[in-house]
């Protein structure tokens, strides 16, 4: 066992719509400090598991600790108080297309801090020239931004608050190889620079190979499997050889 301290703790988690069973006695340990990326095949519930965690989506069953806390035994403002601690950038961005760049990263810094506008604002441009994107951006709206510099708009937002967990889900879908890239530096240099712990979905191969330390990979109901790139594919899973082992897996893992 690793002595190593746990920022997201899973136990015996159930999650569930209606009928139809998506996790069951699942368990996860995302180590603080870490890049863990989730993976698995279509129907797995990738995102579902992060909405879980987050307290999208109840659980049917289980315990989500996040930093020590239970999140689903929590009030309301004990949940907030946990909540500072993470940012979260859901796959499309979900930026509010009536909003600026700039507004966009002052929503949470509004809703949970007592910051006057002009140091709000501040804050705000910090932030998005952290995420990669010049002075400009800040006053454009989502609908004049390219895809990856959506992407960093709502990088920039999720690491408003200063937080110690980062959630991305998805964080390249969509992209090209280039500018994929470029994010996945973006996101191993951050996460580096202001020791963030990321918890990160993803089908993308080359993400994988390039930011995670770890991959826990879903299948069953459950994680069936923990581990880097080389020790997964000593596994004999079939969805897991098909994925490391094929053409696309061969290729990330050289290069």
């Amino acid at each position: 066992m690793s002595a190593r301290e746990a920022a997201i703790r899973v136990r015996g988690l159930k999650t569930a719509y209606g009928s139809h069973i998506v996790h069951e006695n699942l368990d996860l340990d995302v180590w603080q400090g870490e890049v863990l990326g989730i993976i698995g095949g279509s129907g797995t519930g990738k995102s579902v598991l992060l909405r879980a965690i987050v307290g999208l989506k109840r659980p049917s069953a289980g315990s989500v600790d996040v930093f020590g806390r239970d999140i689903t035994r929590l009030d309301d403002a004990e949940r907030q108080a946990v909540e500072r601690q993470w940012g979260l950038m859901f796959q499309d961005g979900a930026l509010f297309s009536n909003l600026t760049v700039r507004e966009n990263v002052l929503v949470p810094l509004q809703e949970h801090t007592q910051l006057d506008r002009t140091m709000a604002t501040e804050i705000a441009d910090m932030k998005i020239r952290l995420a990669g994107l010049g002075p400009a951006a800040a006053n454009k709206y989502p609908s004049d931004l390219s895809g990856g510099m959506r992407k960093r708009a709502a990088l920039a937002r999720a690491l408003a608050l200063d937080p110690a967990l980062l959630f991305l889900d998805e964080p390249t879908a969509g992209l090209d190889p280039i500018t994929a890239g470029n994010f996945d530096s973006l996101i191993r240099d951050l996460q580096q620079a202001l020791g963030l712990t990321v918890f990160l979905v993803t089908h993308d191969l080359d993400t994988l190979g390039a930011i995670c330390d770890r991959i826990a990979v879903l299948a069953d109901k459950r994680v069936i499997a923990t581990g880097t790139i080389a020790e997964l594919r000593e596994l004999d899973h079939p969805w897991i050889n098909d994925y490391f082992n094929g053409p696309r897996g061969r290729a990330a893992v050289a290069s």
